[in-house]
């Protein structure tokens, strides 16, 4: 900064020269006398012009140049809330982003302790067109610079087709993409005047680039040199396509039409010697075909003899499983529910012999510590050690369930993982399909017939506890195992479900010998997947 000295003040007051210096010196140092520069933000002067999928920078520095590292510096579309790039104390910030700048900016700060800086963007599409800004906030100072992006785009070659002949003479079509802004199309002849458009069609795209299509009737004498430019207003620059038609294409004005008919003719000709040649080709493959089919015919022959076979094998396990059925009924033991095992909001019937959920349980009998409190089920009364027991418990219609048998002295309290590891020995139904055992792991188990009543055979000594379809009488599944202890038989009704069927589940009366009643078609299929579709059955 430049301080002004009177030199008439230094001849009429006489000093010494150094006492003189001093004092003016203190003078101009006063604070209420300086002068600081103002600082302002510089930006782009002129509207910024950038090519569709080029990059662009946005540059903005202070005058004069100060540290503007620890700064916010924004830059903006339009209003400060629409956020392009945030930079605030060393630190950038994407969370205010507009999404459609997302991934695309770039922040160069080589300059920013002289107080300049520069954003790139790219790659540069159609919505960037518009006017932008950047601020500078300090605790004292702010200030912004804004400008105007001009957005262009210069489209792809023009493509001339002859499309045939109209009106007495031969229609072309011209074609290109990726224009931005909207384009200007001409047609002009051989000698450069203009040729009026048939139709012209200018459509916008998901880019916002334009397409253009347009088309024009080219009579004979006009001919020569017919071109199609496309024009981009913006840049002023243009892409032109040239085509030549000689007038032996023209209806009505070649005198060559005649070999040109000539030519067609023999055209088409040979397209019927070669149709000819490919009908004996076809008919050649149409007798390999027969044969394949013939063969094809006795390997469908042999495939249906062994499905046969297969089919007797089936129909004898069926009924191997139909007789295993009906001599474990000659097990049949009365089984009846302990009401002081079950859960609160189970209900036991008072002949115990049906057990449903509530969707409130009572809270009186919560510290029972014979009642189960993170199972929902129930126990029977009977204890089971040796020899053999069957019993029948129908299920209904209901979506979920679990039957088996425990040992008596499973822990009463908190969740348990219903597997042999644990004591417990159970097959369940979830969904209304998904049928499944743990042994260990979960195993999916395939009904031909869904079962409404389930037979359950305990055999003590032989270690096994089988599952039957009473529905149709077959074999659904056997646990192998080593029993530790005492027995009991086990009956989950599980949770209301909200199923339209809540049937509870009954221990039905002992079994009438040699009888069955089926529910279902046996020819109905039911397939249950490997995985269990909701993630809490891995606690069971």
């Amino acid at each position: 900064m430049d301080f002004p000295v009177s030199l008439d003040s230094y001849q009429r007051v006489r000093l010494p020269s150094s006492l003189f210096f001093l004092t003016h010196l203190l003078l101009l140092l006063q604070p209420g006398e300086m002068h600081s520069e103002e600082v302002r933000v510089v930006g782009h002067g002129e509207p910024i012009l950038a090519h569709v999928g080029d990059e662009v920078e946005f540059s903005c520095h202070l005058s004069p140049y100060r540290d503007a590292e620890r700064m916010e510096i924004l830059w903006f579309r339009s209003q400060a809330s629409d956020v392009v790039h945030l930079y605030r104390e060393r630190q950038e910030f994407y969370g205010q982003q507009m999404a459609q700048f997302q991934n695309r900016t770039e922040l160069v700060t080589d300059e920013i302790a002289d107080g300049s800086v520069t954003l790139r963007l790219h790659p540069v599409v159609p919505a960037d067109e518009g006017p932008y800004g950047c601020r500078f906030v300090s605790s004292d100072f702010t200030g912004q610079a804004v400008w105007e992006l001009e957005v262009a785009g210069l489209g792809s070659d023009p493509h001339i087709s002859l499309e045939g002949f109209k009106q007495g003479g031969i229609q072309l079509r011209c074609s290109s993409s990726g224009w931005y802004p909207k384009p200007q199309s001409q047609w002009r002849d051989h000698q450069g005047r203009c040729l009026p458009p048939e139709t012209e069609v200018i459509v916008k795209d998901a880019q916002g680039l334009f397409s253009l299509e347009t088309s024009v009737v080219v009579q004979a004498g006009a001919h020569s040199n017919v071109s199609c430019s496309i024009q981009n207003p913006l840049l002023g620059q243009k892409k032109e396509f040239v085509v030549q038609i000689a007038d032996v294409f023209l209806p009505g004005t070649s005198p060559w039409k005649r070999a040109f008919l000539g030519t067609l003719v023999g055209t088409l000709l040979l397209l019927a010697l070669l149709l000819t040649l490919a009908l004996y080709f076809f008919r050649k493959q149409r007798r390999s075909q027969e044969k394949l089919k013939k063969q094809a015919e006795k390997d469908k022959g042999k495939l249906t003899e062994e499905l046969g076979k297969l089919q007797v094998e089936l129909d004898w396990r069926r009924a191997e499983g139909q007789a295993e059925w009906r001599a474990a009924q000659q097990h049949a033991v009365d089984v009846t529910l302990d009401p002081g095992s079950a859960h609160p909001s189970l209900e036991v019937s008072e002949d115990g012999k049906s057990v449903s959920s509530r969707r409130m349980a009572p809270g009186s009998a919560a510290g029972d510590p014979q009642r189960f409190s993170g199972q929902m089920c129930v126990l029977s009364r009977e204890r089971f050690s040796t020899g053999r027991h069957y019993w029948e418990v129908h299920v209904g219609r209901r979506s979920r369930w679990f039957l088996g048998a425990c040992l008596a002295a499973v822990p009463r309290a908190g969740q348990a993982r219903l597997s042999p590891a644990d004591g417990y020995w159970v097959m369940g139904l979830w969904n209304g399909c998904e049928y499944f055992v743990l042994d260990p792991h979960r195993v999916a188990l395939t009904m031909r017939v869904p079962p409404r009543c389930v037979g359950i055979l305990l055999d003590c000594e032989a270690g096994k506890l089988s599952f039957f379809n009473v529905s149709n009488g077959s074999h659904i599944f056997t646990f192998t195992d080593t029993f530790s202890g005492t027995l009991c038989a086990y009956f989950r009704p599980r949770a209301h479900d909200g199923s339209e069927h809540p049937d509870p589940l009954t221990i039905c009366p002992l079994p009438v010998r040699e009888k069955r009643v089926p529910e279902e078609e046996d020819s109905d299929t039911w397939l249950q997947p490997y995985e269990p579709s909701d993630p809490a059955l891995a606690m069971w």
